[in-house]
C-alpha cells in the first residue's frame, strides 16, 4: 500500500520528487488543481502533492489521496512556528497530537472541540511517530552539519537544534504576534508548535482511520520576528530538513520490509 507525503509550500517536497524521480519515474495526475506524483521511494510506493496552505486546502488534498490513490497512511511535514518555551529555530517537532486553535463553536460545542466528533484534539499514530522520530534524530545527528551550510545555519541562529514529541496547534492564521501567540499558549498550554495545516489532516485521517503523522521544522518563535528571511528559511534550511528525514525514514522501511 502507498504512504501520502504532503507539503503546503513546494520546497517542502520538491527534493523528494526529484529523488523519487530518479529512483522510479513518477506518474503525475492532476486533480483539484494539484499535481499527485506516483511513484516509489527505496522500494516503497507513495503519493507525493503539494497541500498548498490552510487546514480547507490540505483537508482537501488528504480526502483525494485515500479515495482517489488509496494510500494507506499519511505524513505532512512542513515549517512551523515554535510557541513551547523550549522550542527555538531549526528544531523538529514531531506531533503527537493535533487540535485546531482557532475552532471555537461556544455555547454549542466545547472549545476547540470539531462539532459532532465529540474531540478536540487527535492522535497521531504512534508507528509513524516513532518511525519519523528515528529518522529525524538521525538526520540532526549525521546529516544536518553537511546538508545545511554553516552560514545558513549561524545566520539563523542554529546551534544543536533539538527533536521534541508533543501537541501542534492549527489554524487559518500566520501567527507572528506575540499576543496572539500568548493566547494560544494559554488555552493550550501544552502546545509546542503552530501551523496552519496538521489537525486537519489529522481529522481527515480520523475519520477514514488511516494512519498520520505531522513533522514540523521550527523557522520562527511566533512572533513579531516570524516573517523575517522566511523564504530564506525555507529554500536554505527546511528544505533539506524535510528531504532529508523522509530519506531516512524511506531508507530505514527499506532496511526492514520483508525481501
Amino acid at each position: 500500500m502507498a504512504i501520502g507525503i504532503l507539503a503546503a509550500m513546494h520546497d517542502e517536497v520538491a527534493d523528494l520528487i526529484d529523488a523519487m524521480t530518479r529512483q522510479s519515474g513518477n506518474q503525475v495526475h492532476r486533480i483539484g488543481m494539484r499535481d499527485y506524483h506516483v511513484g516509489e521511494m527505496d522500494g516503497q510506493p507513495c503519493v507525493v502533492v503539494l497541500a498548498r496552505i490552510g487546514k480547507v486546502a490540505a483537508a482537501a488534498t488528504a480526502v483525494t489521496l485515500i479515495r482517489e490513490f488509496g494510500v494507506s497512511e499519511i505524513v505532512f511535514t512542513g515549517l512551523a512556528g515554535g510557541i513551547g518555551s523550549h522550542v527555538a529555530v531549526g528544531d523538529i517537532v514531531i506531533g503527537d497530537r493535533l487540535v485546531q486553535h482557532d475552532l471555537d463553536a461556544r455555547p454549542l460545542f466545547p472549545h476547540h472541540e470539531v462539532p459532532l466528533l465529540g474531540i478536540s484534539e487527535f492522535t497521531a499514530d504512534l508507528t509513524l511517530g516513532a518511525e519519523l522520530k528515528s529518522a529525524a534524530e538521525a538526520f540532526l545527528r549525521e546529516d544536518l552539519q553537511s546538508q545545511v551550510p554553516p552560514h545558513s545555519r549561524k545566520s539563523f541562529g542554529i546551534g544543536e537544534p533539538l527533536l521534541h514529541v508533543g501537541m501542534i496547534a492549527s489554524g487559518d492564521q500566520f501567527v507572528a504576534d506575540v499576543e496572539k501567540a500568548k493566547d494560544i499558549l494559554s488555552a493550550l498550554p501544552d502546545a509546542l508548535a503552530v501551523e496552519m495545516e496538521g489537525a486537519a489532516v489529522a481529522q481527515i485521517c480520523f475519520e477514514y482511520a488511516i494512519p498520520c503523522a505531522v513533522f514540523r521544522t521550527i523557522s520562527d518563535r511566533a512572533d513579531a520576528s516570524a516573517h523575517v528571511d522566511f523564504g530564506s528559511f525555507l529554500s536554505d534550511v527546511a528544505s533539506h530538513y524535510s528531504s532529508g528525514v523522509l530519506r531516512r525514514f524511506f531508507a530505514a522501511r527499506k532496511v526492514y520490509r520483508p525481501q
